[in-house]
């Protein structure tokens, strides 16, 4: 699928409200509510190529945050857990994808405006395309710059939590400031002064052999985060849920950032302070391995985490080397 033109002129199909259209044809009113106020819930969710065909990672647990957001904002989703997961594996065997960035959505329609948010149609979309990294894939190994934002996070909201359109804001203004500014990515605090995460990434530290990462009262409790804190369980390092000051984080031997489009991310300066030798290291090096062979198929510890589309709702069932 061919992005170079813009996303409105893939040639593909999306899935909307339950039936399959043209790329082109998925359209909606400039007085779509959500438009307006930003009310609606989406993910992020990724497919990539394995040996056993384009298998998308972590589709049920996805799936399961969508409906939590759509919950805390009290959007009632009108499909089951089952039609939009069916959804995402058909737009990607329907657009012959093998690996494929998967963006569904929920919103609300254009019956009305107003903050009532009241007698209006919830509409559902899922699409899938080709999105290769937004990052140099040189960085991955060089690591990048980040700024601490003047955007901060809140704190013990469970909305600014979720994975809700509208939050996105805060996060675009924060890494447009950390760009112009001639950094890679933004890492923002919370209300409390703490370290919170990135523009669209949760945020990891390493000191002295062990893992910390912030409690998610400030952050989404992201999928990418909670398979990185198994894997690095089961390589018996530690992880550590806290509180961390900007100071810790200038004392770390090792930064990254991890989710959906970042992967596994190394941080090697922070404003002007580099961490450590300024290099990756040693064990966010070992984590980009262990995340990036598994979500290919190439060293399953967690087969529940892989969905093959050719088979719909059918795991991969691979060999496993999983620690019990």
């Amino acid at each position: 699928m061919d992005t170079s033109k813009g996303l409105e002129n893939i040639d593909g199909v999306v899935w909307f409200d339950g039936q399959y259209v043209d790329w082109k044809d998925a359209k909606v009113h400039v007085l779509t509510h959500t438009l307006h106020y930003g009310l609606g819930v989406f993910e992020g969710v990724r497919a990539y190529s394995t040996t056993q065909g384009p298998t998308i990672f972590r589709l049920k647990d996805h799936t399961d945050r969508l409906f939590e957001s759509a919950e805390t904002v009290k959007l009632k989703i009108p499909y089951s857990k089952d039609e939009i997961n069916k959804a995402q594996i058909e737009v990607v065997k329907k657009n012959k994808l093998e690996e494929a960035y998967i963006r569904p959505m929920c919103f609300y329609g254009s019956e009305g405006l107003g903050l009532r948010a009241d007698n209006l149609k919830v509409h559902c979309i899922v699409a899938a395309w080709y999105w290769p990294s937004y990052l140099s894939p040189e960085l991955y190994e060089k690591g990048i710059k980040v700024k601490l934002s003047s955007y901060t996070r809140q704190r013990g909201n469970k909305v600014s939590r979720s994975k809700v359109n509208g939050n996105y804001v805060n996060s675009i203004v924060a890494l447009n400031e950390a760009l112009e500014a001639g950094f890679d990515e933004a890492l923002m605090l919370d209300t409390e002064g703490n370290v919170a995460e990135g523009s669209g990434e949760n945020f990891f530290m390493v000191k002295e052999g062990k893992i910390f990462t912030p409690d998610v009262e400030a952050s989404l409790n992201g999928i990418t985060r909670k398979s990185i804190i198994d894997l690095a369980k089961n390589e018996k390092i530690d992880v550590i849920e806290k509180k961390i000051s900007p100071e810790e984080v200038i004392q770390s031997d090792e930064l990254f950032f991890t989710g959906t489009a970042a992967e596994v991310l190394p941080i090697t300066h922070v404003d002007k302070n580099k961490i450590s030798d300024g290099q990756r290291g040693p064990i966010t090096k070992i984590l980009q391995s262990k995340y990036s062979s598994h979500v290919r198929g190439e060293n399953i510890l967690f087969p529940e985490w892989l969905t093959n589309i050719s088979v719909s709702y059918t795991h991969l069932t691979l060999p496993t080397n999983r620690e019990v």
